[in-house]
């Protein structure tokens, strides 16, 4: 990853490319920063897993190399000093132990974060699916979530390579000196630095018993047991207990598979371990995506296209269990399906909308779905929407969220701006679609079009569109329970399409209100409560195919952090714009989208605030006089058809032919002065008076010198310019229109 972006600006928002040089298959943001306040960002490639410290403080310049040759001495006067066998052999080099030094303060002179250091963990294959942690965006010191105090000083993530080898791999949180990247051993061979030897302070463990490559991976930890009627021994053991992680990883094995690995953290580094797999889940259908729930961690959200959404709990065993049983159970069981509505088609449709992505939302207790057509919605599951009760659950008679049997109405859905090809297919219009109305002969070519068209229906067209949503927990606030969350969902294609909602909560608001008709209120907090799609994507890409879209959330500068050394995460009440800057990945760069800073605040461009005083507001046309002519303060027009009325419009006799001559006193375009009744009748004279011309038109010479120095194309640039002027000029003038009535004396 390039140090420095390419930078392109558009209307909308300024894209920061970073060109990577090698295919990327997936990014993560990890939620907890770096000690010295980066952001720390991973994406998968064809070697590995690459690790990306960007903001905070830079580190300091790599030492110069200290030379152990003396000043005056010659080497060829060095003498050999042959040492006895009895003597001991020489004691092995210490242990290299990397303590990296930063700067005294961040840089604040750029609004974009600089990336700090790179760090290529080599696997030996391609790492194709990334997995991190579901908790909020911390800082280490809060990293402790459910008492895993790893978590502050460790990077904890899971990774699947395309061998069908899983992978935990645990990091130094502290980004690596350029001292330690330097080191003499690593260039000894190209293995030397390989993940697993423990030279960057890691730990791997491979996660057997898969057989074919993961499609997907999510991970957890598990929070100790706490409370209770506990023996103090109990206590004391459980306390000596390391922190364990939870892997769950979704194939194509059979009819789909999913597997649940139970791993312990407190490896040493430099050691490979090798776990089994203590639950293994068969499927009817293979999954598209899964992810834990942030409060209740034994739940899993699990997405099938083609059917629902389901909620899995390995801890829940669907059997009994002996009493004298420890662990999780050999199978879990399934809590909860929501089902997507069905697809609209020409004939009665059985089948359902495809979903696209689903992510748990609201602290794990509601799930935001996003179908292929487009069309998004919030399923209610625990009854924390802003006009709900407090205290209704899923199970309690006074949640009224879900709703249906068949299908699972959405507490409240919409459409994704751009998405309405997808809905009506019908609109595109082809010579054999089916009740286009339209007359087309059979040919063999066209009878082909209409049994294609005639198979490929609504359902099974969206099959094939590709999504995802990303969630971005904010870091939680003190004494105000969860915070705020923002949500991306992004449809890719050749013209993706990226939604933003800046926050979920304030979205969610607006939208029920909306739905009661209430309207909504957009000054309801610092943030606007509509969703914002993202245009010009293309410009970063560079023609590449946007693959994913991910949130990083923005860093406050060191001044905004009240001094402090490391920077922290903004308040979202605290930005105009976006809370998160938005990362695209492409095939081969990841391009960082943001707002303009020459562009006003969102909020007034959604308003229409800070208008411009009218005295400010200069002509835009393209054709005008120079100089200006005065203008009078008022006109008066007689449109009177009178004869004796003197007005402006009056009779100019009957009308001339094409090949009548003209007179050069005639008029051509109407005055005010009075006729001249002096002057007697003009003659008529007919004939082919204009071939007179000819001859001379023919016999004049061609200026050459000036064909030369003509600028052809600026001519025709300026004459299209001025017809698009006209253009405007003839809409402004017909949304102008006014009626008038003319009366006769």
């Amino acid at each position: 990853m390039e140090l420095a972006p390419r930078t392109r600006r558009t209307a909308q928002n300024t894209q920061h490319t970073y060109p990577i040089g090698r295919r990327v298959y997936d990014v993560k943001t990890y939620p907890v920063q770096s000690p010295q306040g980066a952001t720390i960002l991973l994406y998968g490639q064809e070697n590995g897993v690459t690790i990306v410290w960007r903001g905070g403080r830079k580190l300091k310049p790599a030492k110069p190399p200290v030379s152990t040759r003396q000043n005056g001495s010659n080497p060829s006067d060095a003498v050999m000093i042959i040492d006895s066998d009895d003597e001991a052999p020489p004691a092995a080099p210490a242990a290299f132990v990397d303590k990296p030094e930063f700067e005294d303060a961040p840089s604040s002179s750029k609004s974009l974060p600089e990336t700090v250091q790179t760090l290529d963990l080599s696997l030996g294959s391609t790492a194709v699916h990334l997995a991190v942690l579901p908790m909020a965006h911390c800082t280490p010191e809060d990293a402790s979530w459910n008492g895993a105090t790893i978590l502050q000083h460790k990077i904890v993530f899971a990774v699947t390579c395309s061998t069908s080898d899983v992978f935990l791999v645990t990091l130094p949180l502290t980004p690596p000196s350029h001292d330690s990247k330097a080191r003499p051993e690593l260039r000894k061979s190209l293995l030397s630095g390989e993940a697993g030897k423990g030279v960057w302070g890691e730990t791997v463990t491979l996660l057997g018993g898969q057989a074919k490559p993961g499609e997907g991976v999510a991970i957890t930890v598990v929070k100790p047991a706490s409370g209770g009627l506990r023996s103090r021994s109990v206590e004391r053991k459980a306390a000596h207990t390391p922190t364990r992680a939870i892997v769950a990883v979704h194939s194509r094995e059979a009819s789909g598979a999913l597997r649940f690995w139970d791993v312990s953290l407190d490896a040493k580094p430099g050691t490979i371990a090798r776990t089994e797999p203590f639950q293994t889940e068969y499927l009817p259908a293979p999954l598209s995506s899964i992810s834990f729930n942030p409060s209740h961690i034994t739940q899993l959200l699990v997405v099938s296209p083609s059917q629902a959404v389901r909620v899995f709990d390995h801890s829940v065993s669907s059997l009994p269990l002996d009493e004298t049983s420890e662990g999780f159970p050999t199978q879990g069981s399934w809590l909860l399906s929501l089902y997507a509505p069905f697809a609209r088609g020409s004939a009665v449709s059985t089948a359902r909308k495809p979903i696209a992505a689903a992510e748990w939302i609201a602290n794990g207790h509601a799930v935001l779905a996003l179908l292929a057509d487009g069309q998004w919605g919030i399923w209610d599951i625990d009854g924390v929407s802003p006009t709900s009760n407090p205290g209704s659950g899923l199970f309690s008679k006074a949640n009224s969220s879900l709703r249906g049997s068949a299908i699972t109405t959405f507490g409240v859905t919409g459409h994704l701006e751009g998405t309405s090809p997808l809905r009506n297919p019908a609109t595109q219009k082809t010579p054999a679609a089916p009740g286009s109305g339209d007359f087309v002969p059979m040919t063999p070519h066209t009878r082909r079009d209409a049994i294609a068209t005639s198979l490929i229906g609504g359902s099974e067209k969206l099959a094939t569109v590709k999504g995802g949503i990303d969630i971005v927990k904010h870091s939680i606030s003190r004494g105000t329970g969860p915070g705020d969350e923002s949500a991306i969902l992004w449809l890719s294609g050749a013209d993706p399409i990226v939604s933003v909602i800046p926050i979920i909560s304030k979205f969610w608001d607006s939208q029920l209100r909306r739905a009661v008709g209430g309207g909504v209120n957009l000054w309801s907090g610092a943030q606007p409560t509509r969703m914002i799609r993202l245009t010009d994507l293309g410009t970063g890409l560079l023609g590449e195919r946007a693959n994913r879209a991910i949130g990083i959330p923005k860093l406050a500068s060191a001044s905004e952090s009240n001094g402090s050394s490391s920077p922290k995460e903004i308040g979202v009440s605290s930005i105009d714009g976006f809370p998160i800057e938005v990362l695209l990945q492409g095939e081969s760069r990841l391009v960082i989208v943001h707002e303009s800073e020459e562009a006003t605040p969102l909020t007034n461009r959604l308003l229409g605030a800070r208008k411009k005083p009218h005295t400010q507001l200069k002509s835009t046309k393209a054709i005008m006089a120079y100089p200006q002519p005065a203008k009078p303060h008022s006109l008066a027009f007689n449109l009177s058809v009178a004869g004796n009325s003197g007005g402006l419009l009056r009779n100019r006799g009957p009308a001339k032919g094409l090949f009548e001559s003209f007179d050069e006193n005639m008029d051509v375009v109407p005055t005010t002065e009075a006729p001249n009744t002096a002057t007697g009748p003009k003659s008529r004279t007919t004939g082919f008076l204009f071939a007179n011309d000819l001859n001379h038109a023919a016999d004049a010479p061609d200026d050459e010198a000036g064909a030369e120095n003509r600028n052809v194309d600026q001519e025709i640039m300026d004459i299209m310019e001025i017809d698009r002027e006209l253009e405007m000029m003839e809409v402004d003038r017909e949304r102008g229109t006014k009626r008038v009535f003319f009366e006769e004396d």
